[in-house]
């Protein structure tokens, strides 16, 4: 795969025998590729190989250029090596972070995954007062099928001309997506706008005013003279008897010019716009929703993992408590929850809270986001860089406000830039990627991982990743690794840059001496396990058990009250992990600490409230081992002396029976007997009387 390496004017002090030492590849440095050295372009993109071009800022030349090269079939490749590494205080000492960038670039995209399809005719609906939505309107009609709901006359009222259909009523619910969009409403005026000619003749005669020029009555000012219906006349279009309707219709857009929206979640359904008046680049984009649209299906989810639901009981929450679209229920009864792929964003923050790994990022997968940390972390150190900090960012403003910084660093001597040791990872959301990747990276040899938050993410989503890096923290605090690992920086736009380029210049954490080999895995709690174990091994402390935030813990132990516990082993059956066990030979209740994800199934489900979870991190062998928590005899039959129960669960039944009517006596004998004696019993007893004696 050809590299192409531009230095215009010479701002970067690159070593290409170096980078290419690394990359194993003879690099050229260029000073003007996209000018008067086009021609080594042009005969790298008719290589038939990929083709990685070491600049952003003429992507659309380099795309031009190839479209006019005959012959030229590469795909090709952009990687920011200025703003990111060239232009900064030390840049003299990049040169293994621009190798690592270059590397990552070289990777192979992204397998393709199953896709979501919209397909929009253009039906927009808006929703405002009237003379508003017909300005709007006049701006789209010209593409789009426009119809109007009218919420009064606005200032200006409504036009006499009739130039797009109008509903009226009240609005009882809007739901859907691009495509897809139900609109419910009560149609309850005494006016029907499909019968009103707009004549006018209404307006004039009403003596308080209470018809506008959206021709619908107030009917807190009408005093029900009634003349509207007779100068109505023929058109007959006012009914004061007409009975309310429910009605519905559906469209593919919606564009909602009301002060309190239809929706009020952070990320909007695909196709819903809000609309102040101001912002054309809205109406612009409502032009281009017409035809058929694809979007990646951003999840894998395996039901099986699912901690969310055992048995109509509520366990971990975290996904649905995180999506900020709205996009994933419950289905209690079904023991899942159901993500809606066609309101799902791709935010990946669903995939980052979930302690079981049930919900897994799909594009791109777990697997090849590994190979990108591994790649970029594995180049930078056998460059020669040391104590190397990851910067995930998004791919939007996370992306311009490094490249803000850059040339900031460029102009400004008090401004040193993006350091050499501080690697950028652009991610399609900075949520997507969370507590086992971390670990990952920092096994691989990071000595902190960063996070960089905009604007974009929302609130729910900064909240669910400081939990997250907490439990991170604590985990390699209590390993006895120096230092803060884990930080999230919040910055906006340009004023944020000082802050943010100060923030950058945060001293160097203990990473591991070693670098981990392991690969992550596609299963969540395999690449967590391999994590852990790798810094586990290296480890400068070696407690036996670290105890870590309730908030955000995936792992952690269960502590069983046992006075309490009657060993019924309802936790067993509710526990999706497999980490509560019983014995078929013995009344025991058995737990393997690794499996657990405290979701807290077990003790919702517990009878007995005897149940508390307890987080941490337990680092003896017994981690992976089924330990038994609780253990009791069993009861033997008083009649045969087959065990059947636990002597705590029947004693606590005889208790709690000792004073109903229907267990005196010899009832109460057959509550210590097992099922068979004690059908034996009831039909061998000879004063009971029998449903067959009765006439």
């Amino acid at each position: 795969m050809p590299t192409l390496i531009c230095d215009c004017n010479q701002t970067m002090p690159l070593q290409p025998q170096t980078l290419g030492a690394t990359l194993d590849e003879k690099l050229t440095l260029h000073s003007a590729l996209c000018r008067r050295e086009a021609g080594a372009f042009q005969k790298a993109v008719q290589s038939g190989d990929d083709v990685v071009v070491a600049c952003t800022q003429e992507t659309r030349l380099f795309a031009e250029l190839a479209q006019q090269t005959e012959g030229a079939t590469s795909v090709i490749k952009f990687v920011n090596i200025r703003e990111t590494g060239g232009w900064s205080r030390d840049a003299a000492q990049a040169s293994p972070k621009i190798a690592a960038l270059l590397a990552v670039a070289h990777l192979p995209d992204a397998e393709p995954v199953a896709t979501v399809t919209y397909k929009s005719t253009g039906r927009l609906l808006i929703i405002g007062e009237l003379d508003a939505a017909e300005r709007a309107a006049g701006l789209l009609s010209d593409a789009l099928d426009v119809t109007l709901f009218s919420l009064g006359t606005g200032r200006d009222g409504g036009l006499q001309e009739r130039r797009y259909p109008v509903l009226a009523g009240q609005i009882q619910r809007l739901t859907g997506w691009l495509g897809a969009f139900d609109l419910h409403w009560e149609r309850n005026n005494a006016i029907d706008l499909d019968l009103c000619t707009r004549c006018n003749a209404c307006l004039s005669v009403c003596p308080e005013g209470a018809i506008g020029f959206d021709y619908q009555i107030d009917n807190a000012l009408c005093k029900s003279h009634r003349a509207c219906v007779k100068a109505c006349g023929v058109a007959g279009a006012i009914d004061f008897s007409r009975a309310s309707e429910a009605l519905s219709e559906k469209f593919d857009l919606v564009l909602d010019l009301r002060a309190t929206p239809a929706f009020t979640q952070h990320a909007l359904p695909q196709g819903y716009f809000r609309w102040d008046g101001q912002d054309s680049r809205t109406l612009i984009t409502l032009r281009s929703l017409v035809g058929e649209f694809e979007k990646p299906k951003f999840f894998n989810y395996k039901q099986k993992l699912c901690a969310h639901s055992r048995n109509e009981k509520t366990g971990c929450t975290a996904c649905i408590d995180v999506c900020s679209a709205s996009a994933i229920s419950s289905q209690r009864e079904r023991q899942q929850i159901v993500v809606n792929p066609n309101l799902c964003v791709g935010c990946g923050a669903c995939t980052t809270v979930c302690p079981s790994g049930a919900l897994t990022y799909a594009y791109p997968r777990p697997a090849e986001q590994g190979t990108k940390i591994k790649t970029l972390l594995g180049t930078y150190t056998r460059a020669g860089g040391k104590q190397a900090a990851l910067l995930l960012h998004s791919q939007e403003a996370g992306t311009r406000l490094l490249g803000d910084l850059g040339r900031l660093a460029r102009l400004d001597p008090a401004a040193r830039g993006v350091p050499a040791r501080v690697l950028p990872l652009a991610l399609s959301h900075t949520v997507s990627v969370g507590l086992e990747l971390w670990l990952s990276a920092m096994a691989y040899g990071a000595s902190q991982v960063w996070v960089l938050m905009t604007d974009e993410e929302a609130p729910q989503y900064r909240d669910a990743v400081r939990e997250q890096m907490d439990v991170a923290q604590a985990i390699l605090s209590g390993l006895g690794y120096q230092g803060e690992h884990f930080r999230i920086f919040q910055a906006k736009d340009a004023r944020d840059l000082a802050a943010l380029d100060a923030w950058l210049q945060a001293p160097a954490a203990q990473s591991v001496a070693q670098a981990a080999g392991f690969a992550v895995q596609a299963d969540k709690r395999a690449t967590l396990e391999l994590a852990l174990d790798s810094l586990m091994t290296q480890a400068p402390a070696k407690p036996e058990a670290i105890a870590l935030p309730a908030a955000g813990s995936p792992l952690g132990t269960l502590a069983i009250n046992t006075d309490a516990c009657t060993l019924c082993l309802s936790c067993v059956s509710a526990c999706p992990a497999s980490a509560l066990q019983d014995n078929p030979e013995r009344p025991q209740l058995k737990f393997i600490e690794k499996n657990c994800v405290q979701c807290g199934l077990c003790a919702i489900t517990c009878p007995e409230d005897a149940i508390t979870l307890q987080p941490r991190l337990l680092l003896t062998p017994q981690r992976r081992e089924a330990r038994v928590l609780n253990k009791s005899q069993p009861y033997q039959c008083i009649r045969c002396s087959k065990p059947f129960g636990t002597l705590k669960a029947i004693e606590s039944m005889l208790g709690k029976l000792a004073g109903h009517a229907m267990f005196q006596g010899a009832a109460a004998e057959r509550l210590k007997m097992c099922s068979d004696c004690r059908v034996i019993d009831i039909y061998s007893a000879d004063n009971e009387i029998k449903i067959t004696d009765i006439r």
